[in-house]
């Protein structure tokens, strides 16, 4: 089939695959999948095979980056620990034991090429995280599960890299660990360095433009971190988070809704082709391994094999996670900060400005302020959020594999003893991780009898009353400032001020019209300054922020179309 045609037919199956997910009850990716080896069949379509780098350099990067844009930044630094550990030190443990494991089956292979094929084995993908959000699970599970799968990705890469690396030169443990680590710490560099860049940049331009040069910022991080010998992926991945934590403070509202909207459809698109990719893929895989391997039986059991020791190690490892959870220890830091705060609350009114710089010794005893309160919200959260046994189960059966497995793959070296054999045995284990654990999760969660998520749901709307609460009492202080002005000189009418001061204190936000336009952005840029002073002290979830972010650059963009039209 020519490109232009395929790629149209690519486009319509990835949308009409995310419409009827939604009234399946099915994960997009799953259809796409389906459809992909229903297809591979058809007469007019050759072998079909996609050059393994093109998604490795071509999609990944694009599609990490979109994730960690919109990841929810107070809930992924709270669970870091939980995140790093299934992330780095899961996917190291996983690696070597398939790795022994394929070194007693395959022993031609040799211990470095197992640990190889082993890393492209143990990177959960984050289809799981669209399949449990809509199955109502606890935000906390979604946050860990989406955090485990943008991180674990680049570390199997940079394993893989590792691995093949001692094929080549020779197994040196220091060596290893050396270009393990580089590969990491290099690239949180240049990824850190590229967001903060991208920021200054494109707050500098207009929207289009600004538009226009994002798209490039994945493959900005990714090149130079590449020839640096960093990982890539995980450069896209700092940038993006980078981005999406300095964004609400360098973008223009107009800017942040144009990035959400084209990100989600780049992500959509990339995402849903890939799966779609796998499925087409099978039939040339399965060609192969007949002309080498005479039949697929050797990878299916090799597959079966190395998926169960995956899903055994993940549940070891998630079940010590839960139980170290370090209940009595936060009991203990709790009691510690309360004192923290009482020391504070009793300092006199003018210990800041007894120093010799008050203005520094201020400063200071408010980060120490903020940094109490956003301790005390943390443990908050918590109590509130606790992972019991049954989120873990939830945890390990929604470690799926999926598009880095398949990519990863395709690249080991083409002199590789057994080479076709283990690629189909990543594929199998790819896709019967996905078509097994993706569609009886459900099930299992029904017969978990986990809560439903009415309780989280009125949680949230208690927090979106509290939050829209703050951000009126702050629109309510702007109105009193006395320094409040009109651009061009002189004061707001009282008349005016009354009318937007009532209708802030009876939230009736839908009024708001008739007040003057510029009246309203001043108010709007009042509630926003409060909402990144809430957003870091952690008093909020990330979702209700982001809600009433939204909401703001909705209102926003909205006036200013409107007196651009003036």
């Amino acid at each position: 089939m020519e490109l232009l045609p395929g790629l149209i037919l690519g486009v319509v199956a990835i949308a009409v695959s995310t419409s009827l997910s939604k009234r399946l009850g099915v994960a997009g990716p799953l259809i796409l999948v389906a459809v992909g080896l229903a297809a591979s069949w058809l007469p007019i379509l050759d072998d079909f095979e996609v050059d393994p780098e093109l998604i490795l350099v071509g999609v990944l990067p694009p599609l990490l980056y979109a994730a960690a844009v919109r990841l929810p930044a107070v809930e992924f630094r709270r669970d870091l620990p939980s995140i790093s550990g299934l992330a780095v030190a899961l996917v190291v443990i996983s690696a070597l034991a398939i790795g022994g494991f394929l070194t007693l089956v395959l022993p031609q292979l040799g211990f470095p090429l197992a640990v190889a094929l082993g890393a492209v084995l143990s990177p959960s993908d984050a289809v799981a995280t669209s399949i449990v959000k809509r199955l109502g699970i606890s935000p906390r599970v979604v946050t860990i599960l989406e955090g485990e799968s943008l991180i674990n990705d680049a570390t199997a890469l940079v394993l893989l890299r590792s691995a093949i690396a001692a094929v080549a030169g020779g197994f040196a443990f220091a060596d290893t660990v050396g270009t393990f680590v580089w590969g990491i710490v290099a690239a949180v560099i240049v990824g850190v360095v590229v967001g903060g860049l991208n920021l200054r940049v494109r707050a500098r331009m207009s929207t289009v433009a600004a538009t226009a040069l994002g798209f490039i910022v994945p493959f900005v991080a990714y090149l130079p971190t590449e020839h640096l010998g960093g990982s890539g992926l995980v450069a896209a991945v700092a940038a993006g988070i980078t981005t999406g934590q300095g964004a609400a403070r360098r973008f223009t509202a107009e800017q942040r809704v144009s990035d959400e909207i084209n990100w989600r459809t780049v992500e959509l698109v990339l995402e849903g082709g890939v799966f779609l990719v796998m499925g087409l893929e099978l039939r040339g895989i399965l060609d192969d391994n007949f002309r080498q391997q005479s039949g697929p039986g050797k990878a299916i059991l090799l597959a079966l094999g190395s998926l169960a020791i995956l899903l055994a190690i993940r549940a070891v490892y998630v079940a010590g996670l839960i139980f170290f959870q370090g209940r009595r220890a936060r009991l203990r830091q709790r009691d510690r900060l309360e004192q923290i705060s009482e020391r504070l609350d009793s300092l006199p009114p003018d210990f800041a400005g007894r120093g010799r710089n008050p203005g520094a010794t201020r400063r200071r005893l408010e980060s120490m302020r903020t940094r109490v309160t956003r301790a005390f919200h943390d443990l908050d959260y918590y109590e509130a959020s606790p992972l019991g046994w049954k989120h873990g189960t939830i945890i390990v059966w929604a470690g799926m594999r999926g598009v880095v497995t398949l990519a990863a793959a395709q690249t080991l070296p083409r002199e590789t003893p057994e080479r076709e054999l283990l690629i189909l045995t990543a594929f199998l284990v790819a896709v019967v991780s996905l078509l097994l654990q993706g569609l009886t999760l459900p099930a299992l969660v029904r017969a978990l009898r986990i809560p439903s998520s009415t309780a989280d749901s009125s949680l949230l709307s208690e927090e979106e009353e509290a939050l829209d609460a703050e951000l009126r009492t702050a629109a309510i202080d702007r109105l009193a400032d006395p320094t409040l002005a009109v651009e061009e000189g002189g004061k707001w009418d009282a008349r005016t001020l009354t009318i937007a001061r009532r209708r802030l204190e009876h939230a009736a936000d839908e009024d708001a019209g008739a007040l003057a336009r510029e009246l309203q952005l001043l108010l709007i840029g009042a509630m926003r300054t409060r909402l990144l002073e809430l957003s870091s002290e952690g008093a909020f979830s990330s979702e209700v922020l982001r809600e009433s972010q939204r909401r703001l650059d909705s209102q926003q963009v909205s006036l200013e179309m409107r007196q651009n039209d003036l």
